[in-house]
């Protein structure tokens, strides 16, 4: 009976701290809006990592003895999602914030568990159910509606109906974190949890290291710019709150807390995220959605949640 308990009261949280994590994960435009102001994208991608790697240093040296452990596919799977999912989705969704309506930005990447689907599917051979297919229709749908100001000038052009290079990279960042997830379940099989993410981000580092050298902004005068140093308070502050409230903490917690939850529950309390998102950008950056993307936003979400639910219940079946 005791022990029942306590497992009841480990499950009744668990889908708080996914909420928990979430949210914080959705604080970072707060931070990563203004330092698109002081740095190049690529940059303050390089210094989050940077920053997140040495608070989980302790974590790494913790599980040094299970490093010999990790087989050769479990590292494959490691080393695509650092690509992937820590450097090049993340210099897209920086990239997105710049160049978009950063609410719009921020609700699109709700697609992101249709990719990592369809990615499951090909690499897991996860069964797809007949609702997957309609539900996704119904996302896509209202993402090209979110996406765009003046939906019936999409016939006309792309650029008089809104689109901008903002959603482009917003899209490409969800492809990217889409498929890193499904790499992710790879490496969660094959290696302890903690281990897995300051991995992820010392890869994630050294890719966006080659990305730098590769553009020539691998130096003093690119990593900290003359706009970094007549405004270093804000430079600093910004980076320090986005690696750690906004980076590595919400890690943590969110993975605790989908060990303890079912998948089928968790998708609803992801939506924190897009929450603390919207409140952030419309709030505090004035990013304001018409009201045909407020519907396509609740729609997208919606249909997303039932995604979610619908997979859930067929490999939980």
């Amino acid at each position: 009976m005791q022990v029942n308990q306590r497992h009841g009261n480990r499950v009744s949280y668990g889908p708080w701290l996914v909420a928990l994590g979430a949210a914080l994960w959705g604080t970072e435009s707060a931070w990563r809006i203004p330092l698109n102001d002081l740095f190049d994208a690529p940059v303050i991608v390089w210094w989050e990592h940077v920053l997140i790697l040495l608070m989980f240093l302790p974590l790494l040296l913790w599980h040094l003895g299970d490093l010999r452990k990790i087989d050769p596919r479990t590292w494959g799977y490691l080393l695509f999602s650092g690509f992937a999912g820590s450097a090049v989705g993340t210099v897209f969704f920086t990239l997105a914030l710049k160049n978009g309506n950063p609410t719009v930005v921020n609700v699109i990447l709700n697609v992101q568990p249709v990719i990592s689907t369809i990615g499951a599917f090909l690499l897991f051979g996860d069964r797809l159910t007949r609702r997957f297919f309609l539900y996704a229709a119904i996302a896509i749908v209202a993402g090209v509606f979110l996406s765009v100001e003046h939906p019936e000038l999409i016939g006309v052009s792309f650029e008089q109906a809104g689109l901008n290079r903002g959603t482009g990279y917003a899209l490409l960042c969800a492809v990217f974190w889409g498929l890193s997830t499904v790499a992710g379940r790879g490496v969660m099989t094959g290696m302890p949890l903690r281990l897995a993410a300051t991995l992820r981000v010392i890869v994630g580092l050294v890719c966006m290291s080659v990305i730098l050298l590769l553009y020539g902004k691998m130096h003093g005068a690119a990593l900290w710019p003359t706009a970094a140093q007549a405004n270093a308070g804000t430079a600093i502050g910004a980076m320090v709150l986005l690696a750690s409230i906004s980076g590595g903490i919400p890690l943590l917690i969110y993975f605790e807390g989908l060990r303890l939850t079912r998948a089928s529950t968790a998708g609803y309390f992801e939506m924190m995220q897009t929450l603390a998102a919207v409140c952030i950008t419309w709030g505090f950056f004035h990013a304001k959605l018409h009201p045909h993307q407020i519907v396509a936003a609740v729609i997208l979400m919606a249909a997303v949640t039932m995604v979610q639910r619908a997979q859930a219940g067929a490999n939980e079946a």
